[in-house]
């Protein structure tokens, strides 16, 4: 997905992400996780983090700190991320 692909999904992305990353109790870091998730949608290497930083256009130091050492807990948000699936993977298309 290029930039001009990832604008078109950009405010379901939002809602997602603010749905997803809502448990995380500092604004700053729910930010870092909207950058994260554009840059693994964006087309490039996914797992390395100063490459998609370098696409995003942002500091690679605070996205790698969003990702590698931020102190929230993950559980919560993975427990939205996985009642997501199973609502969506039993919605009528």
């Amino acid at each position: 997905m290029d930039q001009k692909q990832l604008a078109r999904v950009w405010r379901r992305l939002e809602r997602f992400a603010g749905e997803a990353l809502e448990p995380i109790p500092r604004r700053d870091s729910r930010a870092w996780g909207v950058e994260y998730l554009r840059g693994v949608m964006l087309d490039g290497r996914r797992k390395s983090i100063q490459p998609m930083a370098e696409r995003l256009g942002v500091d690679h130091q605070a996205l790698s700190q969003f990702v590698n050492q931020s102190p929230w807990e993950y559980g919560e948000v993975r427990a939205r991320l996985a009642r997501r699936v199973v609502v969506d993977s039993i919605r009528p298309c």
